[in-house]
């Protein structure tokens, strides 16, 4: 069965790399809002601080051990952002999805917070385990979401994989 939140799950992702970077830019975070297809984005530096302050809620998710720690997270999401569930197309022939934030003009960082929770939600469901985690490298530590088969992930690329291998090979030897 294929993940029905996987561009949810994938934009969350993408924008807490950008997002819990020092400093990121609003063209920055704008670019990858329209790369994930949110179309005529402007950004004000109150709105990007409005998303780095979701961002780093949303981190807590990646950064449980488990998956009743996950739920614990998403389930104070919810509470604290989410209202009734509705369908909607945001007037625009976007195709209908599904939203549990309060409206389709609503304040940036609630969007990301319940768009991501949403999607975070389904694969901890779907995959009875934690949705993601935090890269295992020191010097990245980037969250990552585990769409795929196969065993649990430790790192958020290969690129991260193979420094850490290249760097206990060099230690051991």
């Amino acid at each position: 069965m294929a993940f029905p939140h996987r561009d949810s799950v994938q934009r969350a992702v993408d924008l807490l790399g950008v997002l819990l970077a020092p400093s990121p830019e609003p063209a920055v975070v704008a670019q990858v809002l329209r790369a994930h297809g949110e179309p005529d984005v402007s950004l004000s530096s109150s709105d990007v601080s409005e998303l780095r302050a979701a961002a780093r809620e949303l981190r807590e998710v990646f950064a449980a051990r488990d998956a009743a720690s996950a739920a614990s997270v998403l389930n104070g999401l919810f509470a604290a952002y989410a209202g009734p569930p509705r369908l909607t197309d945001h007037e625009d022939g976007y195709g209908w999805h599904l939203h549990i934030d309060s409206a389709d003009d609503g304040p940036w960082g609630a969007w990301l917070v319940t768009s991501s929770a949403l999607g975070l939600a389904s694969l901890l469901a779907e995959r009875q385990g934690p949705p993601g985690g935090l890269c295992a490298s020191p010097a990245c530590g980037k969250p990552f979401a585990h769409t795929g088969g196969g065993s649990p992930r430790r790192y958020c690329s290969p690129r991260c994989a193979t420094r850490e291998r290249v760097a206990a090979h060099r230690a051991r030897g």
